[in-house]
Parts: C-alpha cells; sequence; structure tokens
C-alpha cells in the first residue's frame, strides 16, 4: 500500500470529507457494502497519495498512482451489480479519463526505459533519447495540469461521496438489500471462482491471440490479481497458502504479458517519432523475445489451472454479517 505523503493545495481541495468510521479489515462474514467501503476506501487514498510526487514527474508516484487507480476499478468491478446505480457509468467515465492522462506518460517511462538499457553509450541511440525525454516533457506537462484541475478535484470529491453514499447504498428493492448483506465470504468465492474460470478458458488460446485479444487478457489477469490482493484479509492457514500460490502464477503471467503489452505500445509511440528517428520502432520487434514471453505466461496458466478452484470453505464466514 502506498504511503501517504503531505497534501499540495491541488490534493488537498480534492481530500475526501470525513465519514463514518470503518473496521480496519475484511473479515469473512462482513456484509459487502461494508466491505466495499474499506476497499474502495484504500485505494482511493493510495491514488491521492502518489498525486504530489507524479506531479513532479516522479515515474516511481506515477506506477504507483496508476497500480492504484487500476485497484480501485477492480473493486468497483468486482462488486457490481451492487454498486451499479445511476452514477456508477459517470464515476467510471472519469476514473477511465484519469487512468488515460497517466497511461501515455507511463507507456513513455517504459518505452524510455528499456532504450536506455540497450544504450550502451551508442551516441545514435542518445541521440535518439532526446526526441523520446521530448515527448515525454510534453506529456507530463499535460498530466500534471490535468492533476491540478478542477475536473481532478471533483473526480475526486464525487468519487468519495459515491464510495460513501451514493443511490447503490439506498436502495429499498429486496434484490439490492439481498446483495448489500450478503456475507463478503459467499460473494467473493463466486467472483473469484467465475473470474477465474474465464482467464484460464481464454488462456487457453494465448499463442493465437492478436495483440488486441492479448492485451484483454492480461486486463482479466490483472482483475484476478488485484482482487485477490485486495480481500488478503480473508485468507488464513492453507488458503493463504493457496492463495500465495495462486497469485505467484497469475503474476508471472501478468509481467510477462505486461512486457509484450509494453513492445506493442512502444512501436506505437515509436511510429509517432519516425520522421526525427526512422528507426526508432525496430528495437521493439524481438520475435524471440515475444516467444519466450508467450511461453512463460503459458506456463504459469497451465499451473494456475491445476490448482483447485476457490471453495466457500477457503473463505470461512464468520456467523453473522456485519453492519
Amino acid at each position: 500500500m502506498a504511503r501517504p505523503t503531505r497534501s499540495s493545495k491541488a490534493t488537498a481541495g480534492a481530500k475526501p470529507a470525513a465519514s463514518n468510521t470503518l473496521p480496519g479489515r475484511l473479515s469473512p462474514g462482513m456484509a459487502c457494502d461494508t466491505a466495499f467501503r474499506i476497499i474502495a476506501r484504500r485505494h482511493l487514498a493510495a491514488v491521492l497519495a502518489q498525486h504530489d510526487g507524479t506531479c513532479r514527474g516522479d515515474p516511481d508516484a506515477l506506477h504507483e498512482i496508476r497500480i492504484a487507480l487500476t485497484h480501485l476499478r477492480t473493486a468497483i468491478r468486482f462488486f457490481s451489480p451492487m454498486v451499479d446505480d445511476a452514477l456508477r457509468p459517470e464515476v467510471w467515465a472519469e476514473l477511465k479519463w484519469l487512468n488515460s492522462q497517466l497511461g501515455m506518460v507511463r507507456d513513455l517511462d517504459v518505452a524510455i526505459e528499456r532504450i536506455t538499457s540497450e544504450a550502451g553509450g551508442e551516441l545514435a541511440v542518445i541521440a535518439e533519447l532526446q526526441h523520446w525525454e521530448e515527448k515525454r516533457a510534453e506529456s507530463h506537462r499535460l498530466l500534471a495540469r490535468a492533476l491540478q484541475s478542477a475536473r481532478y478535484r471533483r473526480l475526486v470529491e464525487q468519487t468519495s461521496n459515491w464510495i460513501e453514499s451514493g443511490p447503490w447504498s439506498t436502495r429499498r428493492s429486496k434484490v439490492a438489500i439481498r446483495l448489500r448483506r450478503c456475507p463478503l465470504a459467499d460473494h467473493a468465492t463466486a467472483q473469484l471462482t467465475e473470474w477465474e474460470r474465464t482467464l484460464l478458458r481464454k488462456a487457453k488460446r494465448l499463442h493465437k491471440l492478436d495483440v488486441e485479444k492479448r492485451h484483454k487478457l492480461r486486463i482479466l489477469n490483472k482483475r484476478l490479481t488485484y482482487s485477490i490482493e485486495s480481500l488478503e484479509d480473508l485468507f488464513a492457514g492453507t488458503s493463504q497458502t493457496k492463495q500465495k500460490s495462486i497469485l505467484k502464477q497469475l503474476r508471472k503471467a501478468q509481467k510477462s504479458l505486461g512486457q509484450l503489452n509494453d513492445d506493442a505500445r512502444g512501436q506505437t509511440l515509436a511510429a509517432s517519432l519516425n520522421e526525427a528517428v526512422p528507426e526508432a520502432g525496430i528495437r521493439f520487434l524481438d520475435r524471440d523475445r515475444e516467444k519466450k514471453l508467450l511461453q512463460t505466461a503459458s506456463t504459469a496458466y497451465r499451473k494456475l489451472n491445476k490448482a483447485k478452484p476457490f471453495r466457500s470453505s477457503d473463505l470461512t464466514p464468520d456467523a453473522e454479517p456485519e453492519d
């Protein structure tokens, strides 16, 4: 979890209002509405904690804020349809906007890191890096402007208010009440099982997937990984050992798919430099590297498939759901 930093003027204006006290940890029998608030609060706080560093141009802060934002968006998906109210599409659209602002600079950071590691003091590569750095500086200026904008402050306030007291939390239909009161262990078991099955089914065709479909598989992998990480409080004993084993394989696959995605993004970004650096995209084309990464991901998925699926016994519920 990201450590909070001293708030800047921009983040201070966007700081969520104080709200009701919640338990510090998740528990299996906890009601889903309480669990959602705990998880979503954690990740929104992590986004805010990296705001200043990202504005200053710190690549690590940028990476952490993207991870926190993805965790938050995953939590919203994980607790669907409970939180699917009239405001959710607007909240989701704004979070997606923020992610897109962060994404361009992060892609450039990854590409520059790759080029730097291969530079070896070559003058041609050093000259090429200057063009990448210029593009990165321009993109970061736009990102810093977005993070210091009124739109960003409204996004934080709206998201925080929606998490705490959005329409989803007060709907009186029997279905809505049942979803909010459902024990976390029951919902988590069903959702994790469904996402795991979907991921493994699609992973069987990994070597046949094009770049776009492979990226979608990576998103499914990340969604399952981040959900298990957010539910860490629920695992203990043998189920904790199983959780760590599953996460190990998911992270291996995610790393390989991430590197493949970075290469694809690097080629796309290099295309924009073609006039200044005609050979920029070549360094991101490596068939042997692609083959090795695909094999690593495939092996991880085979090992994951051998693990037993999530069961209710992995998340032993308490006697009664908590308010």
